[in-house]
Parts: C-alpha cells; sequence; structure tokens
C-alpha cells in the first residue's frame, strides 16, 4: 500500500500534465512582444537562420550576399545559416527543438506549420508590435536600410500570415500553381489553346486523345513508348483548388473538416476514370512533371510558377540529360478552371518567422535580419532566380524589376520566357488568389487532401475496384491517418501522445497497485 500512496502522490502533477496538454491542443495567443530601447552597445548577437534550397546555387549566393550586406549595416550581429531542401523536415526540427528551447531565431516556414508552433506556450513571436514600432519597424526612423512600410506589402500577402488575429509571420515570396503546355502537340491533336484559360473539360478531352497508338505501339503524338498527358505535382493543391472552384467544402476557419464530402467524392471518381486509361498521372507516383514534359512525354504539367525555370524544352534547370528534350512551344496558364468567368487559383509561398528568446535583444536582432530580407534588393534578386514575385507593391514598382520583366523572350537565360510568363501570371492576377484557412492540424487536413487524390490513382493502377464502397473506405482510413476532427483540433504533437500514453500507464499501474494492495489487505483480514 505505501506504493500505491506513493503512486496516489503523484495525481496531482499527472492532472497538471493532462491539464497543460489539453490547453496546448489548438494554437494559443501569445504574449505581445515589448520591443526593447534597443541592441546593447558592445555585445555581438548571434541570429540563426533556417532556410529552404533545392539545391539552387544561384539563391545560395543571394543568402549568402544578403546576409554579408546585413552584418556589413549591423556588425554586431552575426546571422548563421542552415539550408535545409523542404520545408517539412524544417518544420520538423522546429517541433523537435521547441521541446528543448532552442529553436532557430528566424525560419522560413508556412502559415499552416505556424498554427502548430503556436500550440508551445510563447514560442513564436507575434510581430504587430514589432511592425509598427516608430524606431526599428518596417518603414522606421532607425532602422539601417530602405526597409519598405507595412502598408508597401501586397496586402492580401501580408492578410495570410495572421492567425487568431495577430501577425505571426513576414511573407517572403509568393506564387501559385501554373499549367504548363505542351502547345506543339496539343495543336498536333487538333486542338486550339484558348485566349485565357483552360477549362478541366478541355483538359481530360485532349489528354484522353493523346492516348491514341500507331500500330506499331507508340503514342501517334510524339512516336514515343511513353505518354502520360496529365501531371499534377502537388495533388493536396489539385483538390483543393477544385473544391473552391465548386464552391464545395473543405474546412472552416476555426478548424471544422468538410473535406469528406459528395463533391470530393464525385471528383476523385473523375480522376479515377481519367487514371485508369493512363491519360493522369501524380508526382508521387510518376516523377517530376517537367521530366515528362521536357521530354516530349507529357502535354499538361501543372506545379508552381516557383519552379518555372525547370519546364520547357529549353529549361535552364532540369533533371533529364540533354539527348532526351524534345522542342516544343511552351505556353503558361492559370490551372484550369471550372469557371473560367471566375478564376480561382491558390497563393502559396514561404512566410519568415520569429522564434521567442529569453533575451529580447535577439529577438530584435532576428526581426531587423528578417525585416531586411524584405528590402528591394532581396526580394528583387531573389524573385529573378525563379517564378517567384516579391511581396512588397514597393519591389513591383521598382525600375530594376520592371526592366527584368520587360525582357521576355532575350537569349539571355535571366530572362528565361517561361519563367518571367509564370511571374506574370501571378501579378496579373492577385485578386484571384486564396488560401485555405490556418489552425492547429490545418497541415495534416491539407496532407489528407492530396493523399485522397494519390490512393485513387494508386488503387486505379493496381487494378483494384475503385466504387463508392472504397471512397467510403478511403475517407475513413484518411481521416485516421491524419488523426483528423473537427472544430480547433488537429492531431496532438508526437510528444503530446506519448505522454498522454505514459499518464494512461501510470493512472493504469495506479489501479493496480490499489486493487492488489486491497485484495492483499482483504485476504488478511480473513486469515485474522
Amino acid at each position: 500500500m505505501k506504493k500505491a500512496c506513493r503512486l496516489l502522490s503523484l495525481l496531482p502533477v499527472l492532472c497538471l500534465c493532462l491539464v497543460f496538454l489539453s490547453s496546448c491542443h489548438g494554437a494559443r495567443k501569445h504574449a505581445a512582444f515589448e520591443v526593447p530601447d534597443g541592441l546593447e552597445e558592445g555585445k555581438t548577437y548571434e541570429v540563426v537562420f533556417w532556410a529552404k534550397n533545392d539545391t539552387n546555387k544561384t539563391q545560395t549566393a543571394i543568402y549568402q550576399k544578403a546576409i554579408a550586406d546585413f552584418e556589413a549595416l549591423y556588425p554586431d550581429i552575426r546571422v548563421n545559416m542552415r539550408l535545409y531542401t523542404d520545408y517539412g523536415k524544417i518544420y520538423n526540427d522546429v517541433i523537435t527543438n521547441m521541446q528543448t528551447g532552442t529553436t532557430p531565431h528566424v525560419a522560413i516556414t508556412y502559415p499552416d506549420h505556424i498554427a502548430t508552433y503556436l500550440t508551445g506556450k510563447d514560442a513564436v513571436v507575434p510581430l504587430d508590435g514589432l511592425m509598427n514600432d516608430p524606431r526599428f519597424g518596417l518603414g522606421g526612423s532607425e532602422v539601417r536600410f530602405d526597409s519598405p512600410r507595412a502598408d508597401e506589402i501586397v496586402p492580401s500577402f501580408l492578410s495570410e500570415c495572421r492567425i487568431q488575429e495577430e501577425t505571426y509571420a513576414l511573407p517572403f515570396m509568393r506564387s501559385t500553381e501554373a499549367l504548363y503546355i505542351n502547345k506543339t502537340y496539343v495543336e498536333k491533336l487538333g486542338y486550339t489553346l484558348p485566349e485565357d484559360y483552360v477549362t478541366w473539360d478541355f483538359v481530360w478531352e485532349v489528354s484522353e486523345a493523346a492516348m491514341k497508338k500507331d500500330p506499331d505501339g507508340s503514342f501517334a503524338v510524339n512516336g514515343q513508348k511513353v505518354m502520360i498527358p496529365f501531371i499534377y505535382k502537388s495533388t493536396d493543391n489539385m483538390m483543393i483548388q477544385l473544391l473552391k472552384q465548386k464552391n464545395a467544402g473543405y474546412s472552416t476557419g476555426d478548424g471544422e473538416i468538410l473535406l469528406f464530402n459528395d463533391v470530393t467524392r464525385s471528383l476523385l471518381r473523375e480522376i479515377a476514370g481519367h487514371a485508369a486509361t493512363g491519360a493522369f498521372s501524380t508526382f508521387k507516383i510518376s516523377s517530376y512533371p517537367a521530366n515528362f514534359l521536357n521530354a516530349g512525354q507529357c502535354l499538361f504539367a501543372v506545379d508552381s510558377t516557383a519552379g518555372a525555370t525547370w519546364m520547357g524544352s529549353r529549361a535552364p534547370l532540369a533533371d533529364i540529360s540533354p539527348d532526351r528534350f524534345r522542342e516544343f512551344e511552351t505556353a503558361v496558364y492559370p490551372v484550369p478552371q471550372t469557371d473560367p468567368e471566375n478564376p480561382v487559383m491558390i497563393s502559396q509561398g514561404p512566410s519568415l518567422c520569429l522564434f521567442n528568446k529569453e533575451d529580447p535583444g535577439e529577438v530584435l536582432a532576428a526581426w531587423l535580419f528578417a525585416s531586411y530580407l524584405l528590402s528591394n534588393d532581396v526580394q528583387i534578386a531573389y524573385a529573378e532566380t525563379e517564378g517567384y514575385v516579391p511581396v512588397t507593391e514597393k519591389a513591383h514598382a521598382d525600375s530594376g524589376y520592371r526592366d527584368y520583366l520587360a525582357h521576355e523572350g532575350s537569349d539571355d537565360p535571366r530572362y528565361y520566357d517561361v519563367k518571367l510568363k509564370a511571374s506574370k501570371l501571378l501579378l496579373s492576377h492577385l485578386d484571384d488568389t486564396f488560401v485555405t484557412p490556418v489552425f492547429n492540424g490545418s497541415t495534416s487536413l491539407r496532407d489528407a487532401a492530396g493523399q485522397l487524390v494519390e490512393n485513387t490513382v494508386k488503387s486505379v493502377k493496381r487494378k483494384e475496384t475503385v466504387d463508392d464502397a472504397y471512397f467510403t473506405k478511403l475517407f475513413t482510413d484518411v481521416t485516421a491517418l491524419y488523426r483528423l476532427k473537427s472544430a480547433g483540433g488537429g492531431p496532438l504533437p508526437a510528444g503530446s501522445v506519448v505522454l498522454l500514453a505514459s499518464l494512461g500507464g501510470a493512472w493504469a499501474a495506479i489501479g493496480g497497485v490499489w486493487v492488489s494492495g486491497l485484495i492483499k489487505k482483504r485476504k488478511k483480514e480473513r486469515q485474522n
């Protein structure tokens, strides 16, 4: 019984743990950051910066130059950069380091990820106070560089960084998705591209027509043994945009899950039909759309505008050998539309998030560096590497940037026409873009949307029966896989799940010891 008493004495601690976990399950509003009077004179500040890079050496050089130029302006601040090749790895490492208080000072990330970071107590710095500070804020009087003002950031981009009515990030770069088309082959099949938009019906029809083969077994349109007419890179975006275009449910702002509905089921059924003929596939199943497009083995490739330098018969970046390229004219369109009169496309792109530290001076140093990344020199240089666009209207109006966009068609690789077409596509459709609601668990919901498409296509290729019963089970399986539930929940972080399991084990142990002691006590009483 003494052991039981010892375990029972732990109950208050266990209850406090449960209260802590329940309060963390869902994004919390963090305390406002109090801007210090300035950096401490004579003190050296170390700022750790986690950035994402797709092995693009030009982008790496831009980061390095930005750091060197910033350190020249602020000799007492040292920026240490760590490069990642995947946003998901940054996200996982931030979550891990939150447990030990070793997060970076600045990280490139997405609002969906920040919503999960907010489950940690005061882990993320709210930025409204810093942004509006008259001395060190955007356009502040004591900032040592040409900082954009808050009202010079594209309003829709800045609004994407607000969670629970508080700004928790600065937009860094923005992109959307584009439909890269082998116009030469489309016309060879007897079709003419519309002037502004293509519909889903058009893409599906042409894709099916491209499956026609010659007697020798090669595809008529390209004379090759391989043809996947339509490949989609990010199937989560595919499903999300389709639902938005059809005014169907995905989620609400407070985390209510609406994804698993009849429209989703109908869309998956249509996708399955085209996967069955071989007219459609995905990046996860077949590989990068650009590889097939550039080799003349794909007519329609959907990928980010940020990936434009990889697309086309003369793409400056590519993963295939030069001998595999085929010559064709590349057209760049918005993603396929349900209603061309009301175009809808997703807005995406990395943002800059700051993490709290014990020394507010470190946070201020990190803020100055993050806001420096919004200066024209950095924004324009980075945007010119791929099909991103700067996030400030200040950069959009810059004469150098306007001159860059005007060079479309030049032989200089810097002005690669597909890249410039992709940039102009987003700039001309800023008012047609949308973002999905952000909450703790929105990352999992996004993954689930893509998983529905991926599983459906895989099942078709495996010759499985894809019917209503299949979709009912698919919805159940994907809901369980991503531990989705409505109304602001979202899955608990892995550490919380482990702790909850440990608490459950502790309760079981307490009960077991108590019952064992009770049995022994009663047995002893009977013997007496």
